[in-house]
């Protein structure tokens, strides 16, 4: 282990910024010089490990500095924990020492079951709100975690690997984050489904092997066809569909593998937004695509700030099979959220598409929800909706794109618009007609609320609106 390791990771970096780094990894590797891992290993590993992942998120200095650094309070002996801390923020300053004791907070539950759970979720939560990058901490502190989860006592292993399935794992997607949300679900899944992992790996096995032989021909012959277009591509990747992500869309589709196209896809990376439509085209003129199966991400993100071209076509001997196609910094984004959109600002490129701001206003939301909501568990019940739960994009009649929580209706919708909209709201149209209120809204469809001056929300709209946002002004409504 050597800091070189971290600073190599990191593609921006000053001289100050490596001197924070390497005065932090030696701070914590002394103060963990003593203490082991269930494994056996030095207790160093982790924080180092933490601080490596932090530096492939391309994160600041101060961050990946605070990951190292993230443990050496919390494993301090209690009598010398206060010392410790005030040492901290005298070597390392306010904002490192503010990062370090959040994710000390967030490690502390002596709650067990459900009321584990919950408080989990209101404190992860409550933290982010305050500063992402300490959920961005305890995300990588998580991820070494379940890499050793096997090191671990066997009755603590399924409530940690439950837990990321459940809180870390959506977190990590819900930032944009799906490298690490892939991983941490792929860990997660053997120790919380043991038998349905072990049973897929074992249809898979033989349908991998020939797949990604048959991916290896249809690679040379893009390559030579984007040559001959003069299209640069920068990388041509065979991607495997993630474990879980795979079992749980066999789920969804009655354990037919006929029905899965993206097993393995072919990721094709080039330079510009316009390569990306000029590769689509060529993959088009090649082979026919399948009706309904061509999405495009780049003129539509997702909601957390994915942006990708989707097709699948009748390809090489009548295969079905999937290409994805994005720039690079489209890759990155998708690999590594939030953090890739800050590692671009920082370098004083362009925020894309306002993808940092945007993530940070939902996350500012959630501390208003939690402050409205009465419990815990009402608490729980608005972050399923309005983080957790699967998103669709809703047009206004000017083509602005609203985020919702699947399963939404108009009245969600006007309120998304403005609260103005929402308590004014007297009737809808999607697609051109006349809908009711409490009608569901699907991915991509217009919406046009009409509005009657002097009209107060009515108390029954609390019984179909899904998203806490809507139902905070109904009932705040002449508050």
């Amino acid at each position: 282990m050597d800091v070189r390791d971290i600073l190599g990771k990191l593609k921006s970096k000053s001289k100050s910024d490596e001197e924070l780094i390497a005065k932090a990894f030696r701070f914590s590797q002394e103060k963990h010089k003593d203490e082991l891992r269930y494994s056996g290993d030095p207790y160093f590993v982790h924080p180092f490990n933490v601080g490596a992942t932090l530096a492939e998120m391309q994160v600041d200095a101060n961050t990946v500095a605070a990951g190292l650094l993230h443990d050496v309070c919390e494993n301090a002996p209690e009598q010398e924990r206060d010392a410790r801390e005030k040492e901290l923020q005298r070597e390392f300053g306010k904002d490192i020492a503010f990062l370090v004791q959040g994710v000390t907070k967030l490690g502390k539950l002596k709650y067990s079951g459900e009321e584990r759970y919950l408080e989990n979720m209101r404190r992860m939560f409550l933290a982010m709100a305050q500063d992402v990058r300490v959920v961005l901490i305890r995300l990588a502190d998580r991820l070494h975690n379940m890499q050793t989860l096997a090191h671990v006592p066997e009755h603590k292993q399924k409530r940690i690997a439950d837990e990321t399935l459940e809180v870390y794992a959506p977190l990590a997607d819900r930032l944009g984050m799906g490298k690490l949300k892939g991983i941490l679900q792929d860990l997660a899944f053997p120790f919380s489904f043991p038998k349905e992992y072990a049973a897929l790996g074992e249809l898979v096995k033989d349908r991998l092997a020939k797949k990604e032989v048959y991916l290896a021909k249809v690679k040379y012959k893009i390559g030579e066809e984007m040559k001959h277009a003069g299209i640069s591509v920068v990388a041509a990747d065979a991607r495997v569909k993630h474990f879980y992500s795979l079992y749980k869309k066999l789920k969804r589709h009655n354990d037919n593998f006929d029905e899965i196209y993206d097993l393995v896809a072919l990721r094709i990376i080039v330079n510009t937004m316009e390569d990306c439509y000029g590769a689509l085209g060529i993959i088009h003129k090649l082979w026919k695509p399948l009706p309904g199966r061509i999405k495009d991400y780049i003129a539509l993100p997702k909601p957390n700030g994915y942006q990708s071209i989707h097709t699948t076509v009748f390809c090489m001997d009548g295969e079905i099979t999937e290409f994805q196609i994005r720039t690079v910094q489209m890759h990155e984004a998708a690999e590594n959220g939030i953090a890739a959109h800050w590692a671009y600002t920082m370098q004083g490129k362009p925020d894309a598409g306002g993808v940092v701001s945007k993530n940070l206003k939902w996350i500012a939301q959630i501390r208003d929800w939690q402050k409205e909501s009465a419990g815990s568990k009402e608490f729980l019940e608005s972050l399923k909706i309005d983080v957790f739960k699967n998103r669709i994009f809703v047009f206004t009649p000017k083509g602005d794109v609203i985020d919702l929580p699947e399963g939404a209706t108009p009245v969600d919708f006007a309120y998304h618009v403005h609260s103005d909209v929402g308590n004014q709201c007297n009737g809808a149209k999607v697609n051109g007609k006349m809908v009711s209120l409490d009608s569901t809204l699907k991915n991509g469809d217009w919406c046009e609320i009409l509005t009657q001056k002097n009209k107060k929300p009515s108390p029954s709209w609390l019984d179909f609106v899904k998203t806490n946002y809507a139902k905070s002004r109904i009932r705040n409504f002449g508050k």
